[in-house]
């Protein structure tokens, strides 16, 4: 899993999960000592002592903070109908309701049931109230500068260059690299495209697999995390973008783009705000 698709309520969630791990293991209940006897000699049970409060409380909360993220990163595994991180953040619903009802039970809660209800409070308020509120939407680490790599053809991507390949310099609608605006190559001369285009490139220019209209395929970086679907329209990914690599659009597809992994595979991404070309 990339930790940079990780959100900021993730990270609200994967906290109390902590907290509530720590707490498991604190007295559940106080002792009250009849004067004139030393009682330093007992110890109040924990929720590892009692089976019932481990499993609907303690386990259960961090069961459900595990789906909740493990969903966030892949959002297409359901179990019984449900996504992962619905299916989570029920788990954690059900810790809190169950936690609020043994607090309310509980003759002298200990310092474990309390910190245990305060855990669940918040593990459940972040699983719900992420997809709802933008604060906790937002990425928990800020997206690198992508990282300069090989182009197939040996050169470097520089941001600012023309869009068609990393390092060409930028050409007109309808010019070919090398030529001038609305020149064509001459019989029998080769085409400067086709030299040093990337795969992809030289197959739209051939026709097997020509961008509709004036569209020139170019580099792009993700800022987060991204889905890569199948042409077909398939509702699962089949791939996902990392920030901090670059990858080739070939096509536009409506608001979409058909892009193009460094091992060859292509699908959709439907998500194209903040991208950045290169």
């Amino acid at each position: 899993m990339n930790i940079r698709s990780l959100t900021r309520g993730d990270g609200v969630v994967i906290g109390a999960a902590v907290v509530l791990f720590i707490a498991s293991f604190l007295d559940l209940a106080g002792i009250d000592c009849p004067a004139g006897l030393n009682c330093s000699s007992f110890d109040a049970p924990n929720a590892w002592d009692a089976l019932g409060v481990l499993m609907s409380v303690f386990l259960a909360g961090i069961i459900g903070a595990v789906l909740v993220v493990v969903g966030r990163a892949m959002p297409s595994r359901k179990v019984v109908g449900l996504d992962l991180g619905q299916f989570g953040a029920a788990f954690c619903v059900f810790a809190l309701w169950t936690a609020f009802w043994t607090i309310i039970d509980a003759s002298d809660a200990g310092t474990g049931l309390i910190l245990g209800l305060l855990a669940t409070i918040v593990l459940a308020g972040g699983a719900v109230a992420t997809p709802l509120v933008p604060a906790l939407k937002a990425p928990l680490m800020g997206a690198p500068r992508p990282q300069a790599v090989q182009s197939p053809y040996g050169g470097q991507p520089q941001p600012g260059q023309g869009y068609g390949y990393p390092g060409a310099q930028q050409q007109p609608y309808g010019a070919q690299p090398g030529q001038p605006y609305g020149a064509q190559p001459q019989p029998g001369q080769p085409d400067p495209a086709m030299a040093h285009a990337p795969q992809a490139q030289q197959q739209a220019q051939q026709g097997g697999s020509a961008p509709a209209g004036d569209f020139t395929p170019f580099w792009f970086a993700v800022p987060v995390a991204r889905p890569l679907y199948g042409e077909d329209g398939s509702p699962g990914p089949i791939a996902e973008l990392a920030p901090g690599t670059w990858y080739l659009a070939v096509e536009q597809r409506g608001p979409g783009l058909i892009a193009q992994t460094q091992d060859g595979r292509r699908g959709v991404l439907q998500d194209t705000t903040g991208i950045q070309r290169g």
